[in-house]
């Protein structure tokens, strides 16, 4: 098992430190399909940008409208448990790489944006661990891959885009696109009636605000998933931190003129638990659901003690050890 996390982790790793004009969202699949190719136990599907269109995932493909890149859903399979038992779900932020779109970025420290695909390629690693290890458990990974670049086919400010779920997005800046390929997937997955979905992103700047570069800021809304998480995290020394999900942070991202908006009324202050507010409109009533911010603790931008600079694996040995403890 240890050797197996090992080199999850130093797959999650590889994806992240991968340049971005190799790592793209066609790449990403093609990796899938690669882990599904060396493990049986694996299946791999991958959705186009036309079966995407033709289902309405239309933020995804909002998202990706800039690049000559075009976007994918990947979805993974990993069924070693009973038939009818309920697969837990793992849902991965896949921007390959983030401008900001039409509301640009700074230029200083652009580069790192290569690692937006951080909550997939954690997401990537703990698929490797369970195809090796074969626990008897169900688990199914869905990653939504895009690149957000601005051209003249790009997403404006104020474009409002109607979702797989039926709702509305008023599009505000276009640097909140994470939230945007993941309100698709996180309805894409209601396919498969989950025991839990946990989703994974590099989602906000605000958690390092809150939280620095030593916690994953975890939203959750069921206290018993969240106690195994926990335990998880002190038993891997990967540190999480339970932020608040509550009313006044859903009502701060419902738009007057669509059904939610991509930028909080509030703008830039609780702007993680807007973030999180904003996903948690796409999760059913009763739905078991977590999504972990992991921008602060994916990645390290020096040598330290414990890790080389670059992507850190963060996700692996969590999740690892909370799916473990299921079966």
């Amino acid at each position: 098992l240890g050797l197996a996390t090992g080199r999850g982790m130093n797959l999650t790793r590889d994806l992240g430190n991968t340049p971005p004009n190799i790592c793209h969202p066609e790449w990403l699949a093609q990796q899938a399909k690669k882990l599904a190719k060396d493990h049986d136990c694996i299946k791999t599907e991958v959705l186009d940008e036309k079966q995407m269109e033709k289902m309405g995932m239309n933020t995804i493909l909002a998202v990706g409208k800039g690049s000559t890149q075009p976007p994918r859903l990947i979805v993974m399979e990993y069924r070693g448990g009973k038939a009818k038992d309920k697969p837990h779900v793992l849902v991965g932020k896949g921007i390959t790489f983030d401008t900001g779109g039409i509301s640009l970025k700074p230029g200083e420290g652009m580069d790192e944006m290569k690692y937006d695909m951080g909550g997939s390629a954690s997401v990537f690693g703990a698929m490797k661990v369970l195809a090796e290890t074969q626990p008897k458990i169900n688990v199914v990974a869905v990653i939504a891959a895009a690149e957000n670049m601005p051209d003249g086919g790009a997403s404006r400010p104020g474009d409002i885009v109607t979702t797989l779920s039926g709702m509305t997005v008023e599009i505000l800046n276009t640097d909140a696109e994470g939230r945007l390929v993941l309100c698709d997937a996180l309805t894409y997955v209601k396919k498969f009636d989950p025991a839990a979905v946990i989703d994974l992103a590099t989602l906000t700047g605000a958690i390092m605000v809150a939280l620095g570069y030593e916690y994953t800021g975890a939203f959750v809304n069921d206290d018993t998933l969240w106690s195994g998480l926990e335990a998880s995290a002190k038993a891997t020394g990967e540190k999480a931190w339970r932020m608040p999900l509550d009313e006044t942070y859903r009502k701060d991202v419902e738009s007057d003129i669509a059904s939610v908006r991509n930028l909080a009324k509030t703008e830039r202050w609780g702007g993680a638990c807007t973030a999180a507010a904003f996903l948690q409109h796409f999760i059913d009533e009763g739905r078991i659901w977590a999504h972990l911010d992991i921008a602060g603790t994916s990645l390290v931008k020096a040598d330290t003690d414990l890790c080389c600079k670059g992507g850190t694996g963060v996700g692996v040995r969590l999740l690892e050890n909370y799916v473990h403890n299921l079966r």
